[in-house]
């Protein structure tokens, strides 16, 4: 049986070589002995038939995770309806560039009304010395002369005095150096806000609460520094001495026990400095601008009231030049206008309304800081507070010191309160 197959194998070989020769094609066949394994027989699959699983294998895959991304977008914004909130709002932009068109605004105008006003005081001055010593040139001219030019000269210098005390009345009532001090904070404080709006907008996530609190600022701005003069000017000769108030009032947080007092760059040991930075405030810079504001306004009343009375006087004195008492008019008319003149000076010149404005403010920038480290002081969550760190490298900078000069100066405090029991004699502002 196995010879009949060789010889069956062998035979078509042959036959298989002669008829591709005669076709004229070379092909090479390689027969191998077959091998018999009973009757196992294994087949590989097709690879179209396998390309065909794999396919359908990713086309699976990939419906899955479509839909379960889809079924977690949802379930998202269902459950998560505050994650749009942390995108801008276009209309809360819109009213914060509002706002900020309207403070450059401000800016524009009361800086422009500060020229003008720092115009007038000096005008005025020069302008109300002019004439009060013309008129005491005249007067003791008159005192030499007889007839009609002595009425001439002696009527013509009680004109001006009383032109001048007129002049002088008005002034000494708008303090025109005051009214340029006020413009010159309110275009600093405007400018200053238009500054943190810009911050604000930089950010990229303001809130409706920001522009609330903007409003308000404004507003606080304009009734603290108003633009007319009749009707809502500031009270130049106030009964008592108060800081200049020009922010909204911090809401009276009710004080209760805290549970976590760090965090957020807080620590009880930066509360401490804290409170020792406003208790050295408060005894210290704020109260001593208030004195030092109540020294220039007594010194700014006796002024004004002796200006207009000093011209009224000169006044009379030239008005009775000529009769029994001329001699003494005369000196009356001359030195008393002479005298004006040079409390005129005092005052505008020396702009003693100013001054007084000055160490109000100063006082209110002091007032301002202790509010503000006491707001934070009494949040009770400390997340909610401005971040501890950068709140006390602010509060440092405002009072132009260094971190460990802000640190020594409550140390200070602290030990002269319970090691000696009285107040520091340090000033915890260098700047002024």
């Amino acid at each position: 049986m196995a010879s009949l197959q060789s010889s069956s194998v062998i035979g078509s070989v042959a036959y298989s070589s002669s008829y591709c020769s005669r076709r004229g094609t070379t092909r090479a066949t390689i027969n191998m002995p077959k091998l018999r394994t009973g009757g196992l027989s294994l087949r590989l699959p097709a690879r179209d038939l396998v390309q065909e699983v794999l396919d359908m294998g990713a086309g699976l895959s990939a419906a899955t995770t479509s839909h379960v991304e889809k079924k977690y977008e949802s379930s998202t914004n269902r459950n998560s309806p505050s994650l749009g909130s942390n995108v801008s709002d276009p209309m809360v932009i819109a009213k914060l560039h509002t706002i900020m068109e309207a403070v450059a605004d401000r800016v524009e105008m009361h800086q422009n009304i500060g020229e003008q006003r720092d115009n007038w005081n000096s005008l005025l001055l020069t302008s109300i010395n002019a004439i009060t010593l013309t008129a005491a040139t005249m007067a003791g001219i008159a005192a030499t002369s007889v007839g009609g030019a002595l009425l001439a000269l002696k009527t013509s210098s009680t004109l001006m005095y009383l032109a001048a005390t007129g002049m002088l009345v008005v002034m000494n009532q708008i303090q025109p150096s005051q009214l340029v001090e006020e413009q010159r904070n309110a275009t600093r404080l405007f400018k200053q806000l238009h500054g943190r709006i810009q911050t604000t907008l930089s950010s990229g996530n303001p809130t409706s609460s920001d522009v609330e609190d903007t409003m308000k600022k404004v507003l606080a701005l304009d009734k603290a520094y108003p633009l007319p003069l009749i009707g809502v000017m500031l009270e130049k000769f106030p009964e008592t001495v108060e800081p200049a108030v020009w922010w909204p009032q911090h809401r009276q947080r009710q004080e209760k026990p805290i549970k976590r007092r760090d965090g957020n760059g807080w620590s009880v040991e930066l509360e401490e400095e804290m409170r020792e930075v406003v208790g050295v405030l408060k005894r210290k810079d704020t109260e001593d601008y208030l004195r030092l504001g109540k020294i220039a306004l007594k010194v700014n009343k006796r002024l004004s009231i002796s200006g207009p009375l000093l011209t009224g006087i000169a006044a009379c004195g030239t008005a009775f030049m000529g009769s029994s008492h001329g001699s003494w008019s005369a000196i009356v008319g001359v030195v008393a206008g002479a005298m004006a003149s040079v409390v005129n000076t005092m005052e505008h010149g020396g702009q003693v309304g100013m001054v007084f404005e000055m160490y109000r403010s100063n006082a209110g920038f002091f007032r301002l800081m202790e509010e503000t480290i006491e707001s934070n002081l009494n949040e009770r969550d400390v997340d909610r507070r401005e971040n501890g760190e950068l709140f006390e490298m602010k509060v440092a900078l405002q009072l132009g010191r260094s971190l460990s000069g802000l640190k020594n100066l409550a140390a200070a405090s602290s030990y002269s309160s319970f090691e000696k029991g009285e107040a520091i004699e340090e000033f915890a502002s260098k700047l002024f």
